[in-house]
């Protein structure tokens, strides 16, 4: 046990229902943790110490089965759509229900935690849950209180996650038996039928977008962040697979957070404890700072062992493309302690463009900035998911969709108010393809990648000669240190030029047709920012 008031939490437990549960294990120490995991058969521990541990069925998040409970207080706020499923009150309720009654006479792993580095913005977190696994994981993602600041402890959320419980959809309303549904009134969310982890820590990062920018105009960011030697800050924004955290994991920055972020009026700050890292065919070479972090309480998810070792063979797809590594921020040699930076004077956009279209790197103005946030683009490619046999656009509004409880345009208007208050150069990376699409062309080296980003970031594209794209109006450095000529105009990559004109368009009109959704909010400035069709080049 790990608290001083134990009276008092176990009321705060008995007013949630939690009445009859066989015994409580409150904020244990993560050596006890793994000590429970593995005596309860949850995972196996590395060569390096780190625990192992798989998820089940579900070896990612399930979208669909994301659901926010629709009342007074969000009925006229959240953005409804197929991204944020309403879900009835009163069946939340009865769900509920169903869910404590089957933790009677179980063990429990409790863990109470923050979320947001900045006090001033700070949320208190209550996590339940019934896997010891789980309960370090949030002892990783999330921030750790000192021992003084559990003594009085009483939490703005709470979180329940039952891997176990698995709804009767036509009874419960759910889509089917996993489910992750957010009640803001009731500050309550449910996790069942799913032991993938990302759930619980995606559920707060909801709960802060709803919350920030709503209360007191925060900015919340699906982004990653560092800091330089000195002091300026960076962000990068990107879904999966476009180098997120790999690029700010940078040995030669102080790494701020790899994921979830809040912008005030006075700098950034990390709403996490920890990091969240991919980890398929990972290697010391490509990320020493995340290889090196993957140590005694570390967790892999979904790994596999070299035959006959404990050593992990990071190359190994058996269970998914999708293997992950959770660890607490302080294992990053460089991290900044506490995470909080000043206002960004970069700002990165990661596409992974599997087309091979748009440039490795380019200078956005505020129109196209606010436009490329919106949409959100990247590309998936074949053998990532069952089913895409060749390379598929992603549009995700705000680099985060499927956790942006407001209108896309909340967030919009809050990054183009800031982006132009302080004067932020915007910058759209692709880390994808380059001299053709996917399967013709070959992907752009990572320490190309590095030189680009480096490069804007010490001011050393500041005062280079820019060419316009012509399809997509982006301004493309002529040369950049360290990084071949041709390779900065992505026309220049390909043998047939007319092929790359052709595949331009199509990817252009893409961005136009996702656009539609927005059109209605934009004012002509955003709309001033989108590519244009047919444009010879």
């Amino acid at each position: 046990m790990r608290t001083t008031n134990l009276k008092s939490l176990m009321e705060d437990l008995i007013k949630l229902g939690l009445n009859n549960i066989k015994g409580v294990l409150w904020n244990l120490t993560r050596a006890e943790l793994i000590t429970e995991a593995v005596k309860n058969g949850e995972g196996q521990l590395t060569d390096t110490g780190a625990l192992m541990c798989d998820t089940g069925k579900f070896t990612g998040r399930s979208p669909k089965d994301r659901f926010i409970v629709k009342d007074d207080l969000t009925r006229d706020k959240v953005w409804w759509s197929d991204i944020n499923q309403a879900f009835d009150a009163e069946k939340f309720d009865r769900l509920y229900d169903k869910m404590v009654a089957t933790l009677s006479m179980k063990k429990l792993y409790i863990r109470d935690a923050f979320t947001g580095a900045d006090p001033q913005h700070r949320l208190k977190i209550r996590v339940i849950d019934t896997q010891a696994w789980h309960n370090l994981f949030c002892y990783n993602m999330f921030i750790r209180p000192e021992h003084e600041e559990l003594e009085d402890f009483h939490p703005d959320f709470t979180i329940l996650a039952i891997p176990e419980f698995k709804a009767d959809s036509e009874i419960d309303g759910t889509r089917q038996s996993n489910f992750a549904i957010i009640n803001f009134t009731k500050r309550i969310i449910l996790v069942g039928g799913t032991g993938y982890t990302g759930e619980t820590k995606k559920g707060i990062f909801s709960v802060l977008n709803f919350l920030l920018p709503e209360k007191e105009n925060v900015l919340s960011m699906h982004c990653s962040a560092n800091l330089g030697k000195d002091g300026d800050t960076a962000i990068f924004f990107g879904l999966s697979g476009t180098g997120k955290t790999t690029l700010s994991a940078d040995p030669d920055r102080h790494l701020i957070g790899d994921d979830e972020h809040g912008w005030t009026d006075n700098g950034i700050f990390n709403f996490e404890g920890g990091c969240y890292a991919k980890v398929i065919d990972l290697s010391y070479e490509k990320e020493p700072e995340i290889y090196k972090a993957i140590k005694f309480g570390a967790i892999l998810e979904n790994t596999r062992f070299f035959p006959g070792t404990t050593q992990v063979d990071y190359s190994n797809m058996e269970v998914t493309e999708n293997t992950r590594v959770s660890y607490p921020l302080y294992h990053i040699d460089n991290a900044v302690t506490p995470s909080i930076g000043g206002i960004p004077k970069n700002i990165f956009f990661l596409t992974a463009d599997a087309y091979g279209v748009l440039p490795p790197i380019s200078k956005l103005t505020p129109g196209q900035a606010m436009y490329h946030f919106i949409s959100g683009y990247t590309a998936k490619v074949a053998g990532t998911e069952a089913g895409i046999v060749e390379p598929q656009t992603v549009f995700s509004a705000c680099f985060g969709a499927p956790f942006m409880p407001l209108h896309p345009t909340k967030y919009a208007e809050l990054l183009g108010g800031k982006m132009v208050e302080n004067d932020v150069d915007i910058w759209l990376v692709n880390t994808g393809w380059s001299g053709g699409e996917y399967g013709v062309g070959e992907r752009i080296k990572l320490p190309f990648t590095r030189a680009m980003i480096s490069a804007a970031l010490e001011g050393k594209l500041s005062g280079v000669e820019y060419h316009k794209h012509a399809i997509f109006g982006l301004q493309m450095p002529v040369e950049v240190p360290g990084v071949p000529t041709d390779l900065l105009n992505p026309r220049n990559t390909w043998t047939d030029k007319e092929a790359y004109d052709q595949k331009a368009n199509e990817l252009a009109q893409a961005f136009i047709d996702n656009f539609k959704n927005f059109a209605e909010y934009a004012n002509n400035e955003i709309m001033e920012g989108a590519p244009r069709v047919g444009v010879p080049s």
